[in-house]
């Protein structure tokens, strides 16, 4: 009778980045480039691969997935975060901070698997070069795909089943830019401490595990082409550095964030604009500065744009 007597939350709040006005109104513009940065720089990948035979590949139809996979996930927060510098009151309804919750944790957690399909991608490439092709082959790629979309479906539908049904009747202000769950799920109406350990638990090792695969496979990667050649560990590197650079990246703050015992709300703050509006800018600009079939087929497609604008 009691639960019954007590209000239902429709909505909760949302702190923001900062309490100043001036600075949210400083920041609008800032926010609104990278936004804008991200979607170009990601869909311009993307459309290069389907584009340019040359990139037809396997590599390249990976990093194609992970691009689209930057752009979504970059749209789930970033516009909101956006809009919200011009508010006050900076909403979101119940179901859009439910919906906000379980499209994060579908693309985070695809991106992960996907840059394990990346690493298994490049470990085929210089360790067995001559099966290259036989080995990932056009239904291999494919199923690696879906297999990131499907493990970052469960993991996302096991997140917002242990929330959906929690009592939300009291606070509904939550000191982010996003519903993030582990802030989320501290408004509830009840004990949610060993809840909370359980959703935690989940994402980490699901971000350890990955993270944990990425270090042994481009571990194995270097001391497989030392072995094997001289220069090779350097030409290895070279190559990898841009996968390693993007892993560690996304991975540092996901794994900081969910497993560091204590919260520090502007470092919590801090790390989740670097995962879901900065890294998703960085990884095409990473791949593009160095990458030179990338590079080459963007000079293709100027070429192509000026021959038709002098043709025409």
């Amino acid at each position: 009778m009691e639960e019954a007597n007590q209000s239902v939350v429709s909505e909760f709040i949302f702190r923001g980045l900062c309490n100043s006005r001036e600075l949210q109104t400083f920041l609008l513009m800032p926010f609104s480039i990278l936004y804008m940065m991200t979607v170009v720089g990601n869909l311009l990948v993307v459309s290069l691969i389907i584009t340019d035979p040359h990139l037809h590949s396997p590599m390249y139809f990976l990093l194609a997935n992970l691009s689209f996979v930057d752009f979504c996930l970059s749209s789930v927060t970033t516009p909101k975060l956006t809009t919200d510098f011009l508010k006050e009151n900076k909403t979101i309804s119940f179901g859009g901070c439910m919906s906000q919750i379980l499209c994060v944790h579908i693309f985070a957690g695809g991106e992960m698997v996907l840059l394990v399909s990346m690493a298994y991608d490049r470990y085929v490439a210089i360790c067995k070069p001559l099966r290259y092709f036989s080995i990932m082959n056009r239904q291999k790629c494919i199923l690696l795909v879906l297999i990131s979309w499907i493990i970052g479906f469960v993991h996302a539908m096991s997140q917002l089943a242990m929330i959906l049904e929690l009592p939300f009747c009291g606070p509904r202000i939550v000191d982010s830019f996003f519903c993030d769950i582990p802030l989320v799920i501290k408004l509830a109406c009840m004990d949610t401490h060993t809840l909370g350990i359980l959703i935690n638990a989940d994402s980490g090792v699901l971000a350890t595990s990955c993270f944990i695969l990425l270090l042994i496979s481009y571990t194995y990667i270097l001391v497989t082409v030392r072995l094997h050649s001289k220069d090779g560990a350097s030409k290895a590197l070279s190559t990898c550095t841009s996968h390693i650079t993007v892993v560690v990246l996304f991975f540092g703050p996901c794994i900081f964030i969910y497993l560091w015992p204590l919260s520090v709300t502007s470092v919590d703050k801090f790390l989740a604009v670097f995962y879901t509006v900065i890294t998703p800018l960085l990884n095409p600009a990473i791949y593009t500065l160095r990458n030179k079939e990338i590079k080459n087929a963007i000079k293709r497609l100027v070429n192509q744009n000026v021959e038709s604008r002098d043709n025409f």
